[in-house]
């Protein structure tokens, strides 16, 4: 574990505008000639787990202590869904359908977990910028506490009727004969995804990267490695079908949340819940609340918006659907490792308020959507050029082909776009201002995106393209919107 050190001072803010990092890019770990530590060592030093006061290390350095664990936290993410679709999609369209059908469902539940997961990011964030740790524990108590209250409502609902929210989203008899199992364990078990979502918002904004990254590799590692297993039954498992995707599911988030509370009892790291933390604080919930309220609504407006699209698309038929379904997997492979940079900014605008020093928040979040602009830039041009080939990779259906690869053509277009708004909604919450991009994502996605949608698709007659063209509207008017949003910088005047 990295002790704290004597830092640098800040470079000036037209030094800090510079797409290079102020980091040796050595292939070696020594020090370089000014002593500063090599690329590769604070690399090394990220994944262990670094102590460094973020608030006062090199801004590029600190953006890659955070990025490095979170972008490979989000990469494990995004090969689990990957390999997760890669298998079901093996049983057939029904079984893709299944999955996209209750997947679109579960953005409800993930909405609400990042509501919460907002509102303990920017407190842990703030409360660690300005020293006080044990605010830091005592806020991370809350968050759970409000976390299994929600989790235990939606479980005991979505348990109970996930068939008929199966069939009121459209599916047709052979879908639900197939996957009303799956999505009765996915909908019932959330109380696994709730508190991933809280635990690891907590820890990402105490700086603490590296055991976000370790918990959802190791939840989405038993994931990867049970869900054919059980699926198809090899050695002496039941064949379970697109259930046995569901079990394994839920057996890696579980043994995953198991990590992150042996994490905060061990307290190896910068949070470290103890006994004197467990009391109801009504002060810190009140304020995980306030910021959450507006974040599970800015999130639910959001993904809502999925399901909208959904409805749309399941009217041109289950293989229409499961094209759209494959691709929205593989641009999620894209873009979860950007949210991994967007984390890192978010992080850094909370820590930095907390510190009383919002123009390095503001240097960072423009830092981080330059990388993010570089990575995403080249992976979009890829998906562009290769679409049809990746689609096919996960079926060889030629009318699942022809929609997959059409839309992860369109969408993968304006990635350039999307790296800007990424990362700057994500700082807009780090600084507890989950208001702002509720406001824009209510334009966006529902005054912009499902009215489009439907009007290309439907009385237009572009078809599904129509949507899809809709979808790579909406993301690319949001990162306009809030890039000019941002720039006004009412966010640093929010009080967490």
């Amino acid at each position: 574990m990295t002790t704290m050190e004597p830092q640098t001072s800040e470079a000036p803010a037209d030094a800090s505008a510079s797409a290079t990092p102020a980091i040796s890019h050595r292939a070696g770990d020594a020090p370089d000639a000014g002593g500063e530590p090599g690329f590769w060592s604070v690399v090394l030093e990220s994944l262990r787990g670094s102590r460094r006061d973020l608030t006062k290390t090199p801004l590029s350095r600190a953006i890659l202590l955070l990025a490095v664990p979170m972008v490979l936290e989000m990469m494990g993410e995004s090969v689990f869904a990957v390999a997760d679709i890669f298998w079901v999609s093996k049983l057939g369209p029904d079984a893709n359908a299944t999955v996209t059908f209750t997947e679109s469902m579960l953005t409800i539940i993930y909405a609400l977990s990042l509501g919460v997961a907002m509102g303990v990011g920017a407190i842990v964030a703030r409360r660690t910028g300005a020293g006080d740790r044990d605010g830091a524990s005592r806020a991370t108590v809350q968050a759970i506490i409000v976390g299994l209250g929600i989790a235990l409502v939606l479980g005991l609902v979505g348990g109970l009727a996930g068939p008929t929210l199966l069939e009121i989203m459209g599916a047709s008899p052979s879908v639900l004969a197939t996957g009303s199992s799956f999505t009765r364990i996915m909908l019932g078990s959330c109380v696994v995804i709730v508190l991933l979502f809280v635990n690891n918002a907590a820890f990402r904004g105490a700086g603490d990267a590296s055991v976000t990254m370790r918990t959802l590799w190791l939840a989405n590692g038993i994931n990867i490695l049970l869900g054919p297993v059980l699926i198809f039954g090899l050695g002496p498992a039941p064949r379970l079908g697109v259930t046995g995707a569901a079990v394994a599911t839920v057996i890696g988030r579980g043994t995953g949340v198991l990590y992150q509370f042996w994490s905060l009892r061990r307290g190896a790291g910068r949070l470290a819940v103890r006994r004197e933390h467990l009391a109801i604080d009504p002060g810190a919930m009140h304020m995980i609340f306030r910021i959450a309220r507006r974040g599970a609504l800015q999130m639910v407006i959001a993904t809502s918006s999925w399901i909208g699209l959904v409805r749309i698309l399941s009217t041109f038929g289950s293989s229409v659907l499961a094209g759209y379904g494959i691709a929205i997997r593989v641009i999620m492979f894209a873009l979860l490792p950007s949210w991994g940079l967007g984390n890192a900014a978010a992080t850094l605008v909370g820590q930095s308020l907390g510190a009383g020093a919002p123009e390095r928040g503001e240097r960072a979040v423009w830092r981080a959507a330059l990388y993010n602009l570089i990575f995403l830039g080249t992976v979009g041009l890829g998906f562009v050029v290769f679409a049809t080939d990746i689609v096919r990779l996960f079926s060889n259906a030629p009318i699942v082909v022809q929609y997959g690869s059409q839309c992860l053509r369109i969408v993968a277009a304006g990635f350039a776009f999307y790296a800007y708004g990424m990362v700057v909604s994500q700082a807009f919450n780090g600084a507890g201002d989950t208001l702002t991009p509720t406001l824009i994502n209510l334009g966006c996605f529902w005054v912009g995106e499902l009215p489009l949608a439907y009007i290309l698709a439907r009385p237009l007659g572009m078809g599904p393209k129509g949507a899809f063209i809709a979808i790579a509207a909406a993301f690319s008017a949001i990162a306009v919107v809030s890039v000019t949003i941002f720039r006004r910088g009412r966010w640093k005047t929010v009080r967490v």
